[in-house]
C-alpha cells in the first residue's frame, strides 16, 4: 500500500479533535501513516503521541506556523512531509493548504471526501446536489470532511521528530486579529444551531448562544445574516460559500434554505427548521419543523432542552 501522510487540523496552536478522523481515513488509503504537525512549539507533538494507526509524528517546527498563510505554510510542510498520498481536512483552510501542496508537488487534489472505498473516494459535487466518485493511482492530496469518519482511538505510541521547518521563507503573517471565542467551530460541531436575517438583529443570535450552551453547540449563520450584519463574522457561515457541516443535528432558525446554504448543511444526519413562514423552503429539507416567530419557540424549546438535561 502507498505511505499516507496526515497534515494534522490545527485551531489555535493545539491539534484539533479532528485529526484523528484523519488518521482513520488515511489508515484506507494507505500504509505507514506519518502525522505532520505545524507548530510553534514541538511540545504540542505530545499530546497526540498515542494515538492509534500512526507510524511516526513529525513536529514541524516553524514561526510561519503563528498564523495561518497559504504561501508559507504550504512551502514549509512540502519541504518536511514525506512524498506519498498527503491528507488534510476539508476546513476552508486546509482546502486551500491542500490545493497549494498539490500545485506544489504537481500532483492532483480531490477535495471534500466522504467515503472511501480502496482506491476510490467519494465527494459531494454542484453544491451537494450529486455525488462524484474518482479512482486514484498514485500519489494525490485529499481533504477529508469532518464528522464523517470516526477517529483513532488513543491507544497507540510512536516516536516523535522534531524538524526545523523554516527553511528559505519569504512571507509570513506576523499578526492575525480576529474575535476572541471559546466556541466550537461549526465544520467540527456535532451539534449545530443558525441563525438568518429572520433574526432580526444581530444582538438576537445571543438567544441561540443559550441554547448552544445547554446543548454543548456550535452556533452558525446563514450567508444573509453575515452579509447584513458585520457583528456575525464570516468564521459562523455555512454554506457554499462558508463551510460544509455535517452535524448529527442542525437547528436552522429564521433562515429560508436558499440553495446555497442547503448546499453547506444537507447532509446532516437531523434537520430541524424554525421559521414563520410555512412556505420556506427549509421545509423540504427538514426532519421536523416548526412554523413560528424565533421570539415564540425559541423560549420554549430552551425551557424545555433545559428540564430534559437538567
Amino acid at each position: 500500500m502507498t505511505e499516507t501522510v496526515i497534515i494534522a487540523e490545527m485551531n489555535k496552536g493545539k491539534v484539533s479533535p479532528t485529526t484523528n478522523e484523519l488518521i482513520s481515513a488515511a489508515n484506507l488509503l494507505g500504509s505507514n501513516c506519518t502525522l505532520v504537525i505545524p507548530c510553534t512549539d514541538s511540545s504540542v507533538a505530545d499530546e497526540v503521541s498515542n494515538v492509534a494507526g500512526v507510524a511516526k509524528i513529525i513536529a514541524a517546527k516553524s514561526s510561519v506556523f503563528t498564523n495561518y498563510d497559504a504561501s508559507g505554510w504550504a512551502q514549509a510542510l512540502d519541504s518536511v512531509a514525506p512524498q506519498g498520498i498527503i491528507v488534510t481536512s476539508a476546513s476552508a483552510q486546509s482546502k486551500d493548504l491542500a490545493a497549494r501542496i498539490a500545485s506544489r508537488r504537481n500532483i492532483s487534489v480531490v477535495q471534500d471526501v466522504i467515503a472511501i472505498d480502496g482506491n476510490t473516494l467519494t465527494t459531494p459535487i454542484y453544491s451537494g446536489k450529486a455525488i462524484e466518485k474518482v479512482a486514484i493511482n498514485g500519489n494525490v492530496v485529499v481533504s477529508i470532511r469532518p464528522n464523517v469518519f470516526p477517529g483513532a482511538n488513543n491507544d497507540g505510541s510512536c516516536d516523535i521528530q522534531v524538524i526545523d521547518a523554516s527553511g528559505d521563507l519569504s512571507t509570513a503573517v506576523k499578526e492575525l486579529v480576529e474575535r476572541a471565542s471559546t466556541r466550537l467551530d461549526v465544520s467540527e460541531a456535532n451539534i449545530i444551531i443558525s441563525g438568518g436575517r429572520g433574526m432580526g438583529s444581530p444582538d438576537n443570535f445571543s438567544h441561540l448562544e443559550v441554547i448552544a450552551d445547554t446543548l454543548g453547540a456550535a452556533v452558525g449563520a446563514s450567508r444573509a445574516a453575515v452579509d447584513t450584519w458585520a457583528d456575525i463574522p464570516h468564521s459562523m457561515q455555512v454554506g457554499q460559500t462558508g463551510k460544509t457541516v455535517n452535524p448529527n443535528l442542525y437547528i436552522a432558525v429564521g433562515i429560508s434554505g436558499a440553495i446555497q446554504h442547503l448546499a453547506g448543511m444537507r447532509s446532516s444526519k437531523y434537520i430541524v427548521a424554525i421559521n414563520k413562514d410555512a412556505d420556506a423552503p427549509i421545509f423540504q429539507h427538514a426532519d421536523y419543523g416548526i412554523v413560528s416567530t424565533w421570539e415564540e419557540a425559541l423560549p420554549v424549546l430552551s425551557s424545555a432542552l433545559s428540564n430534559m438535561l437538567s
